[in-house]
């Protein structure tokens, strides 16, 4: 008779749990969306940084270095059909368009507007909300010195805004001016503050990602000294996402993400396997599946589980790799949000402007 030493049971027992979790999830490419018609350099120009689902997880917003608000209806380019790729040009798949006068960094879709406002901060240190029914700029504040914002976001009330000259600026939403709730400087250096993301939890968290290669957490009600600092990272912490309550992701560029324990700043888990040395390439959870996703600087997307610190899948776009791709990456990634416990939605944008929407479903 075989006994099993309670250790040795525990590390099956874990090993089991990991093969399961690698091997859990499936994915597929749907749809390919790209300017058919462009040249190589102008689609270089076209870099699609940020990606966005508004809160009802039909639209798809997309900005980058085109300085265009691009509005993509997620129905038209599924169409419930997932069994063979589709080709799609953006003039044809895009809903509508609102221009920008600057590059943009980051689009967030404002809370309490029932997905009617957006938000976006740029390259000239600028946040612009845009009503999307009338396809015009209904607000905009400048209070980082004309200095690139990298990162805007909201919780129901305060908007926040992460900027290369070091500071986190948080303003009231309700108010018409735009005078500051509080600002905030993560770094005693001034680093720049590379993501924001509020706690969507309830905690009144809101956490900063910085080129100290730390990550920080605020309490939005007492922003003299942060809650917690993430120390881990080799370089710029370049993303910061909530997955859980008490779990957050970070994205560096020492090529690995992050899970930690928001309640004491102990690192859970590293995630390696993807390529990220200088580029933002983009993160993303999916907190219902506790799947997280992110671009990769050898042009493909990788995503990972939470509990398993190898990717459960990669894949890269047809015809992308190889020769002449050198300097094709993957900048941008988005989660659909909605809960179904066997199919997921998955959108990544390329640095040649190029999307491509990856359904994902449970193996049986």
């Amino acid at each position: 008779m075989n006994i099993t030493h309670p250790q040795q049971q525990q590390q099956v027992e874990e090993e089991e749990e990991d093969e399961k979790a690698n091997n859990e999830w499936e994915f597929k490419l749907s749809t390919v969306i790209s300017s058919q018609s462009s040249t190589s350099s102008r689609a270089a120009s076209d870099t699609v940084g940020v990606l966005e689902f508004d809160p009802s997880d039909q639209l798809l917003a997309t900005g980058g270095i085109a300085r265009k608000i691009r509005i993509y209806n997620i129905s038209s380019l599924l169409l419930g059909d997932t069994t063979s790729l589709r080709q799609l040009d953006h003039l044809s798949a895009c809903e509508y368009y609102i221009c920008t006068p600057a590059k943009l960094s980051s689009i967030r879709w404002k809370p309490n507007t029932s997905g009617s406002v957006i938000g976006s901060g740029d390259y000239d240190g600028v946040v612009t909300e845009y009503n999307l029914e009338k396809r015009v700029p209904v607000f905009e504040r400048d209070e980082h010195g004309g200095r690139r914002i990298w990162s805007v976001d909201y919780s129901r009330w305060i908007g926040a805004s992460g900027s290369d000259d070091g500071t986190t600026q948080l303003w009231d939403t309700r108010c018409r001016g735009d005078e500051c709730v509080a600002v905030v400087q993560p770094s005693v250096g001034r680093s720049p503050v590379c993501c924001v993301e509020f706690d969507p939890f309830g905690s009144g968290l809101i956490a900063m990602g910085c080129a100290d290669r730390n990550a920080y957490t605020y309490d939005i009600r007492k922003t003299d000294n942060p809650v917690s600092v993430f120390v881990g990272h080799e370089k710029t912490v370049s993303y910061v996402r909530f997955l859980g309550e008490h779990m957050m992701v970070t994205a560096g560029t020492d090529g690995c993400l992050k899970l930690w324990d928001t309640a004491n700043a102990h690192s859970m888990r590293t995630f390696k396997g993807h390529v990220n040395n200088r580029s933002f390439v983009g993160l993303s959870v999916w907190r219902h599946g506790g799947l997280i996703g992110c671009g990769s600087e050898s042009n493909e997307v990788f995503v990972y589980d939470k509990r398993w610190s190898e990717p459960i899948w990669l894949g890269g776009l047809e015809g992308t790799l190889g020769p002449g791709s050198e300097d094709k990456f993957v900048s941008g990634v988005c989660w659909r949000q909605q809960v179904k416990e066997d199919e997921c939605t998955l959108v990544a944008g390329g640095s040649d402007g190029a999307l491509q929407v990856y359904v994902g479903k449970k193996k049986a």
